[in-house]
């Protein structure tokens, strides 16, 4: 009987915890996204301003959730490890430096042609659907693809 109760307490303890990073995150209203400054295209300074594709990816990110995006600059061995103690939210870095399958991260699906995915903290099932049901979107809708094209084609 008593291992049955526990298992019950952890059933129904486990959803609120789950939900906790989406409420948070809701809550402040604004997704913490981490980015190096000097890694263009993906993000780099242009008169003092952030900008690149991982500025534009988060920035379409956060509206599709219904949030502000803020960036901040992180070097890329605080990136990973930031995002795992809650100081970030999210890190948009490079794939090179994307979080081990199997590790102390999740992540999103992947998404574009250079296969970025998206880390953040493990085990919240709730606000990896929402970043990958925002990532969905944005592919839908061409806005990734155009991205990919303002800053990885040859023109740019």
């Amino acid at each position: 009987m008593r291992s049955t109760i526990g298992v019950l307490l952890a059933v129904l303890i486990t959803p609120l915890a789950q939900a906790e990073l989406i409420d948070e995150i809701a809550d402040r209203g604004e997704l913490r996204i981490a980015v190096q400054a000097d890694h263009a295209p993906y993000s780099f300074k242009e008169n003092e301003r952030l900008t690149g594709y991982d500025i534009e990816v988060g920035q379409e990110l956060a509206r599709e959730l219904d949030l502000r995006a803020e960036f901040i600059e992180a070097p890329a061995t605080e990136a990973l490890p930031g995002v795992e103690t809650g100081k970030y939210d999210i890190s948009l870095m490079p794939s090179s430096e994307s979080p081990p399958a199997g590790g102390a991260l999740d992540v999103s699906q992947a998404f574009g042609e250079q296969k970025m995915v998206i880390p953040f903290q493990k085990d919240n099932p709730a606000f990896e659907s929402a970043v990958n049901n925002a990532l969905q979107r944005l592919k839908d809708s061409g806005r990734l693809a155009e991205l990919e094209q303002k800053w990885f084609s040859a023109t740019h």
